[in-house]
C-alpha cells in the first residue's frame, strides 16, 4: 500500500489521518516555498477534542514534518502529547481563532507573493482572473500591523477581523487562511500564492505600458463562484482529489510524511 494510499484510506483513524495530512501540509509548503524553514505555523483541531490542537514541534524543518513528530496543544499553553514547548505566537495566533471562529484548519505564513502584496498601502486582491474571483468576497483585510503576536489578545483581534471569511491579509506581514479539512485550507493558501503572483506581474506589467487591470463584473464573479449541479466534481471533491494528487508528489519527491 502506498503512502498516498495509507493517508487517504477512510478507515484510518482520524487522529492519525489528521496527522498524516498536517504534514504533507507542511512539506508541500516547503516543497511550494511557502514557508519559513521552521517559522509559521499549521494547526488542525485534535479529532474529537475541538479545545486541543495538533502542532508541529518547533525547531523542525517544515521539509522534515513527520506524523509521529505532531503534538498537541491547548489555549493555555501546556503540551498534553508530544514533546517541546508551544512556540509562543503559534499559540497566541492560533489557539483564539480555533475557538472564536470554529475554525479546524488554520494555517499563517509569510508567503513571497502574498506577503508582497501586503507590503503595498493598497493590497487588496482583484477578481482580475477566474482563480481570484473564487476568493473575492470571502478575503478579511487586517489593516494595521501591531508587532508580534504575543498575547491571546492579539488572536482574538485576528479572529473578529476574519468574521465569517476564510482569508485574513495580515498587513506587512502575511496571510492567514481557515478551512474545514486540511485538504481545503491547503488548497486555499496554495491557490492564493498564485493569484498574488499573478497580481503583482500584472501590476508590473500594467505600471510599465500604462495599462490597468481589467477587473472582473461583480455578476460575473458569482457565476464563477456559483456551484453548478450538472458538475460531476463538486468542490469538496476537487479539494479531495487536490490533496491526493499533492501527496502523490510528496510520495516522490519528500516520502516519509506519514511516518
Amino acid at each position: 500500500m502506498s503512502v498516498h494510499t495509507l493517508a487517504a484510506s477512510p478507515g484510518l483513524e482520524p487522529v492519525a489521518q489528521a496527522k498524516i495530512h498536517l504534514a504533507a501540509a507542511h512539506r508541500l509548503a516547503a516543497l511550494h516555498e511557502l514557508e519559513e524553514g521552521i517559522d509559521n505555523h499549521f494547526t488542525v483541531s485534535l479529532p474529537g477534542k475541538p479545545d486541543q490542537f495538533l502542532i508541529l514541534p518547533f525547531g523542525i524543518h517544515w521539509s522534515e514534518a513527520r506524523a509521529s513528530d505532531m503534538m498537541v496543544f491547548n489555549e493555555a499553553g501546556q503540551t498534553l502529547a508530544g514533546s517541546g514547548p508551544v512556540e509562543l505566537s503559534a499559540r497566541c495566533i492560533h489557539a483564539p481563532i480555533h475557538r472564536i471562529a470554529g475554525a479546524n484548519v488554520v494555517l499563517h505564513t509569510h508567503q513571497t507573493w502574498a506577503t508582497a502584496l501586503n507590503m503595498l498601502q493598497d493590497n487588496r486582491l482583484h477578481p482580475t482572473t477566474q482563480t481570484s474571483a473564487f476568493l473575492h468576497g470571502h478575503i478579511a483585510y487586517d489593516n494595521i500591523y501591531t508587532g508580534l503576536a504575543d498575547t491571546l489578545q492579539e488572536g482574538e483581534r485576528l479572529a473578529a477581523v476574519l468574521g465569517n471569511k476564510h482569508y485574513v491579509f495580515m498587513k506587512n506581514h502575511g496571510v492567514l487562511v481557515v478551512g474545514d479539512t486540511v485538504a481545503q485550507a491547503y488548497r486555499r493558501i496554495y491557490r492564493l500564492e498564485r493569484v498574488c503572483r499573478m497580481q503583482l506581474i500584472a501590476m508590473a506589467a500594467a505600471t510599465g505600458t500604462g495599462q490597468h487591470l481589467a477587473v472582473l463584473s461583480d455578476e460575473v464573479v458569482a457565476r464563477v463562484q456559483m456551484p453548478n449541479p450538472h458538475d460531476s466534481h463538486p468542490r469538496g471533491e476537487r479539494e479531495r482529489l487536490f490533496f491526493d494528487a499533492m501527496m502523490r508528489v510528496l510520495d516522490r519527491e519528500l516520502p516519509g510524511y506519514a511516518d
